[in-house]
């Protein structure tokens, strides 16, 4: 398969430069892999977020055998669009599917903010969703039930973020007992740059650590204008769940931009990160989510983009300013003429993500068992 680099999404001059630094990047994938041995206690189970190939459009049993095919310890399934069905006896065959191939199954509900800028009501109101996705999460043997606010939208509401951190509190305190009663904690993420590591501790602690932690996302947080190092060292106690990916951000001329890429390509010390990470919560697995290919904007040096911090200090951005200084621009690939773009995603994707389970196996410790030695598509 032919890649070329959209010109366009690059200032002409520095077009060169990112063609270089693709070249290098792909070259420098990893080739082979050592075996994992189960029985070596010091190794973290490794897991696919679903997310990383959301070109597939797979849904929970696909996903599932995808990563039984590479040999994983786990699957995240963010969303409750990913069961084909909430009947128990559906989410009980997958998790027996789960079992069969010595995986566990982690679950998401979405956003639980009726005062968002977003609030998907297909589930019910926010006390209903966050009731089913309890009940699933219980159903498939998960230890924790992912929720959100929203996105960086919500900054800029009436009120900014603040009255929709109250409307999670107050949902998630009316709903506490439940998930007690099933042995579910809730996992709070910080989800496309709403939060920051200071008010997501707010949240989770005005519920009670006991019974809310944190779903933790190093892209998101960077993307709130944090070194996800710094962010990780704030949270690391507090996570009962995860997605990892690897992040490269430069300065631009009205402030920064960003792409997320493969786990190993960026500026993250992933070896570093994932041991913090494991050391916080031994046993819980390192969710994979790669999504790259796509630059994103942070335009700090505007004073609309302050409007969604208006309490933020100069200080609390120092580390991120620093990292913006390490990055490089890199460009965005896209299909070669006559090449579907469809299907040029789905391979990205799936490329994307091998990628970055092999890093994290090969330099990490990462994963309970070998690789698969022949990998079919499901």
């Amino acid at each position: 398969m032919t890649i070329k680099l959209n010109s366009n999404a690059l200032p002409r001059r520095e077009f060169l430069v990112a063609t270089a630094t693709a070249m290098a990047a792909t070259a420098a994938l990893t080739k082979s892999l050592p075996a994992a041995d189960s029985s070596d206690s010091t190794r973290v189970p490794l897991g696919l977020d679903g997310h990383s190939l959301r070109g597939m459009k797979w849904k929970a049993a696909q996903q599932i055998e995808f990563a039984a095919q590479q040999r994983l310890d786990a699957v995240l399934l963010n969303s409750l669009d990913y069961f084909e069905s909430l009947d128990e006896s559906h989410l009980l065959k997958l998790k027996e599917l789960a079992n069969q191939h010595e995986m566990r199954i982690y679950v998401g509900a979405g956003g639980i903010c009726q005062n968002a800028a977003k609030f998907n009501d297909k589930w019910g109101n926010a006390q209903e969703m966050l009731a089913t996705g309890i009940r699933v999460a219980s159903s498939v043997g998960s230890p924790v039930v992912n929720v959100r606010i929203g996105s960086i939208a919500d900054r800029f509401l009436d009120g900014g973020i603040q009255p929709r951190i109250d409307e999670a509190v107050r949902v998630l305190k009316a709903s506490s007992k439940r998930a007690q009663d099933a042995g579910v904690k809730f996992g709070f993420e910080n989800h496309a740059a709403d939060l920051r590591s200071e008010e997501l501790l707010e949240l989770i602690e005005a519920v009670g650590t006991d019974v809310c932690g944190v779903m933790l996302d190093p892209g998101n947080g960077l993307w709130a204008m944090e070194d996800p190092m710094a962010h990780l060292q704030a949270l690391a106690p507090h996570v009962v769940c995860n997605s990892l990916r690897d992040y490269m951000i430069w300065e631009s001329p009205e402030g920064a931009t960003f792409q997320w890429t493969a786990v190993g390509d960026g500026l993250m010390d992933v070896p570093a990160y994932v041991k913090t990470l494991a050391k916080s919560n031994p046993g819980m697995p390192i969710f994979v989510e790669s999504i790259s290919n796509s630059a994103r904007p942070i335009p700090f040096l505007t004073e609309e983009h302050w409007e969604g911090y208006p309490n933020l200090k100069a200080k609390s951005i120092v580390d991120f300013l620093a990292l913006c200084r390490r990055g490089h621009e890199i460009g965005v690939d896209e299909p070669a003429e006559g090449v579907d773009a469809k299907k040029f995603d789905q391979q990205h994707q799936r490329g994307e993500f091998l990628k970055s389970i092999e890093y994290l196996r090969a330099n990490c410790r990462a994963g309970l068992r070998s690789n698969a030695e022949k990998v079919v598509e499901p």
